[in-house]
């Protein structure tokens, strides 16, 4: 008989059997899929899937997260593909789903990460799994609150891009982990999840006590971080692990680990 899930947009998906064949669009959900024990299932990959380390010469890469080879993904006879809302386009996921069912997640909180979770481990019979992962988040996330409670809250941007200077803003996966290490983003108030800014207005726009630059999607210099730190009073520049801050699934259990060490610098 068939089962019927739910993804995170509200779409259902029927599967007489459990999907065998999966292929992941999203490098920290391909790290999960991995953590629950479904490499010998993974059949294709992006680009962009470098955790685990060796998966970039054992799958198939079938294109980036935006970009993707169509006949690459059919002619791999996937029963599923793992999208994201942010990650991968809405024209990408109708086009793939054309091929099979297409489940897409959508993160950006972290309740949204451990439903995800659970999610995968229903879909994919790794319920003890998942619930191992569960509580080695709620672990992790319980003796980190418990080692910040006492550290002020401290005002932060957070740069992923230069030409033009993006920053994260509200309703992101990162500014949820931005909340959870006691910083304040001074461009939670934009609109735009992503938005462009002015950085020479960074003072009168919230002045941040720290600017943090990710190593990730955009590869930012010291001279950068010069430049930024000219337009604040007193705001100390740091180079941060992106992966940390962007990475969703089992990921959050290594990133709390490096908040500690983060929070130790600061």
């Amino acid at each position: 008989m068939a089962k019927t899930f739910t993804d995170q947009l509200g779409t259902s998906h029927s599967f007489e059997t459990t999907p065998k064949r999966i292929i992941s669009l999203v490098p920290s959900q391909t790290e999960l899929l991995y953590d629950l024990g479904l490499e010998e299932s993974i059949v294709g990959i992006t680009k962009f899937c470098v955790h685990p380390f060796h998966f970039k010469t054992t799958k198939k890469i079938i294109g980036g997260t935006k970009k993707v080879h169509f006949e690459k993904i059919r002619l791999l006879q996937p029963d599923i593909i793992i999208c994201n809302k942010e990650e991968n386009t809405k024209e990408i996921v109708e086009e793939l789903s054309k091929i099979c069912p297409v489940w897409v997640t959508d993160i950006s909180t972290i309740e949204d990460n451990l439903q995800m979770i659970t999610d995968f481990g229903l879909l994919f019979n790794k319920r003890v799994e998942a619930q191992k992962w569960i509580d080695k988040t709620n672990h992790a996330l319980i003796d980190f609150q418990n080692f910040i409670k006492d550290k002020p809250v401290q005002k932060a941007a957070y740069f992923i891009w230069a030409n033009p200077y993006m920053v994260a803003g509200n309703n992101t996966f990162i500014n949820e982990m931005l909340k959870l290490n006691n910083f304040e983003n001074i461009y939670a108030n934009r609109e735009e999840r992503y938005p462009e800014v002015i950085f020479q207005k960074m003072q009168i726009q919230g002045d941040p006590d720290i600017i943090l630059l990710s190593s990730e999607p955009f590869p930012f210099t010291d001279e950068h971080a010069f430049e930024l730190g000219r337009f604040t009073h007193h705001a100390k520049v740091i180079f941060v692990d992106g992966e940390m801050f962007s990475w969703y699934g089992s990921r959050l259990v290594k990133a709390v680990s490096y908040f500690k060490t983060l929070q130790e610098k600061i």
